[in-house]
């Protein structure tokens, strides 16, 4: 079975901790995209965007997810919640992402889940909630556009989805 997948999804939708178990099921090296960029960048992304500014880090979010994909082998990569806002991120994914699974919740699945969280850029406004809902309006039709399938993540427990997924790759041989 082939083992290369790339997960992609709204801020706090599970793309990290899924993807480090499905990873750990499959035997194969697990990438989170903001992690390694932190260690490119030298900083937090949080950092980063307050000195530098969101341009400038999604150019360097789409250097490093290009390498990524064109990198060969097995893994299993969890993207940041803003790579598919940039056509070219869509498109590297899809041609070298391996299967692209979309890890779907909505936007007040997600506020329970994050609401506490302090170390999300784009989440440090006024009323979280109504920014989870406007960026879900513009990002949920790219990460539809960007993925071979829609995980709903609503409910379920990690291990769960992952079964979901394992399930997915495996009927894709």
């Amino acid at each position: 079975m082939r083992k290369r997948c790339s997960l992609v999804g709204m801020p706090g939708s599970g793309k990290s901790t899924v993807g480090r178990q499905l990873a750990r099921r499959l035997d194969v090296p697990f990438i989170d995209l903001d992690q390694r960029l932190e260690e490119v960048l030298g900083s937090t992304i949080r950092q980063y965007f307050e000195e530098q500014g969101e341009e400038a880090f999604r150019d360097r979010e789409a250097q490093l997810l290009a390498e990524l994909t064109a990198a060969p082998g097995d893994m299993i990569l969890s993207t940041g919640g803003g790579a598919v806002l940039r056509e070219e991120n869509r498109s590297h994914l899809l041609s070298g992402g391996g299967s692209v699974m979309y890890l779907r919740a909505t936007p007040d699945e997600i506020f329970k889940r994050i609401r506490h969280d302090k170390t999300r850029p784009l989440l440090q406004v006024a009323n979280p909630l109504q920014r989870l809902r406007d960026l879900y309006a513009v990002r949920d039709p790219l990460y539809r556009a960007s993925s071979h399938y829609v995980i709903e993540t609503g409910r379920p427990m990690v291990n769960t989805l992952v079964n979901m997924i394992v399930m997915q790759l495996e009927m894709e041989q």
